[in-house]
């Protein structure tokens, strides 16, 4: 069993340069942190520290030590932040991820119930890669990733996916550029320039199956990681593109387009990723629980 006094201990020289200054910050003798210390590495069957002249270094084996034991304590600071301000009548902190590949208004629409708790709330939210989200809920982080499909294999982190609901595609274009492919649905895409997400967003390999099982051929003219960014350039008529039909009556409004048709055949679905068999945190059950009776509980109109 990892002794976290004596990992404190080793933080503390660390982070001090020295066995001196590690004991005047600590309010102990150097003979008692200079014991623990070596009981420490004792333990662990590594040296952890150099002599180099009169100063200590890290070893290879202290360096890895120290990288777990700063995430340790400042997830441990972090833990002592939230139990102050719960008691202090704070906001409640919550900490949510969403993968970069999840369209800004399901992200929204997802995340926008926990602000409607009767306790007060505050919302800190990161978009980036999966991968990096997911490294960030296994040291706590993040209380939730929110992603356009499961997490992926092959990761050493333990967590449970939690399905959030499902949806169909809509397609959308700009009426002059629905005007010149006027071909019934989806014969229109034949031919026609298309906007794709990138290779990161779960829907594409589905999208481009379905595609070639009914035998149409869009001419590719764009491809983004970046799901707002593929809207604006089919805003501005540059191609077609598809969104989540839940979302469809947002995408259309905002955007100026309009809908063209729509399929059942290729689903959008999106998790909720936590460290948690259970869903517990109130923003967390708030999410999970609106999701699927409002935004894919019915179907929206375009």
């Amino acid at each position: 069993m990892l002794n976290y006094k004596h990992l404190r201990y080793f933080w503390a020289v660390a982070k001090a340069g020295g066995v001196g200054r590690a004991s005047e910050r600590l309010h102990l003798t150097p003979q008692t942190i200079s014991g623990q210390l070596s009981a420490f590495e004792d333990a662990l069957g590594h040296k952890l520290f150099a002599r180099v002249g009169r100063r200590l270094e890290l070893t290879e084996a202290g360096r890895l030590v120290l990288s777990y034991a700063d995430e340790i304590f400042t997830v441990g600071g972090e833990l002592e932040d939230a139990l102050r301000h719960q008691t202090g009548g704070l906001p409640l902190l919550f900490k949510v991820g969403v993968a970069d590949s999840v369209p800004k208004s399901v992200a929204y629409r997802l995340i926008e119930p926990a602000m409607r708790l009767p306790e007060p709330l505050r919302i800190v939210c990161r978009e980036g890669q999966i991968a990096s989200l997911m490294a960030d809920l296994a040291i706590h982080r993040l209380d939730l990733v929110i992603a356009d499909g499961p997490m992926p294999a092959g990761l050493s982190i333990r967590g449970f996916n939690h399905l959030l609901g499902e949806c169909g595609l809509t397609f959308f274009a700009t009426p002059a550029l629905a005007r010149r492919h006027k071909a019934r649905f989806p014969r229109c895409l034949d031919g026609a320039p298309l906007l794709l997400p990138g290779e990161e967003a779960a829907v594409r390999p589905g999208l481009m199956q379905w595609l070639e099982s009914i035998a149409v051929r869009p001419k590719i003219v764009g491809e983004f990681d970046d799901g707002a960014l593929m809207k604006a350039f089919g805003q501005a008529g540059i191609g077609i593109f598809a969104a989540p039909s839940a979302i469809a009556g947002e995408v259309r409004r905002q955007y100026g387009v309009v809908a063209i048709g729509r399929t059942e055949a290729v689903r959008e679905r999106f998790y909720a990723i936590s460290v948690e068999r259970r869903l517990t945190h109130p923003a967390v059950v708030a999410i999970s629980s609106t999701a699927r009776t409002e935004l894919f509980g019915k179907r929206r109109s375009n």
